[in-house]
């Protein structure tokens, strides 16, 4: 794969308001850097939040042994760690404070090819050990060149 990629991002949560599910679908498409190191693929974008000064740093490392993780840096701090099975606590910072999140990942699927890479994790997410949501996320990442996809 090519160093100029294009990362497609979309997730969406099912989280419990009262008796009732509500659905928060969610998704980017950002120009990001791809590379690969020792086996694992690592993917790189910046990201800009409306409304609040400076950037936030994105590192997706992904490993063909069935793990994924997301790193961020700058105005929003946090390590998520998804691993299949398990279940991962991090520390989540942003501009307006700090929260606990666990990550209960039950199922991650992976397809790498080489002009593609599919990745969708299934998991549980609890702030502060309360259940908030189940979650699933989708990360594609393409050639920036290919056909379809432009900015």
């Amino acid at each position: 794969m090519t160093k100029d990629v294009l990362v497609s991002i979309s997730g969406i949560q099912l989280e419990m308001a009262g008796n009732e599910e509500e659905s928060m679908p969610l998704e980017v498409v950002t120009p990001a850097s791809y590379f690969l190191k020792n086996g694992k693929h690592y993917v790189l974008f910046d990201e800009l939040v409306e409304g609040v000064p400076g950037v936030t740093k994105n590192r997706i490392k992904i490993s063909e042994n069935g793990s994924m993780e997301i790193i961020k840096t700058g105005i929003t701090n946090a390590h998520m760690v998804f691993e299949k099975k398990k279940k991962n606590v991090t520390y989540y910072q942003t501009p307006f404070g700090q929260i606990m999140v666990g990550l209960n990942t039950r199922n991650i699927d992976m397809k790498v090819t080489e002009k593609n890479i599919d990745v969708r994790v299934d998991y549980e997410m609890d702030i502060n050990y309360e259940p908030l949501a189940d979650c699933t996320v989708k990360v594609n990442i393409i050639p920036r060149d290919s056909e379809g996809f432009s900015l």
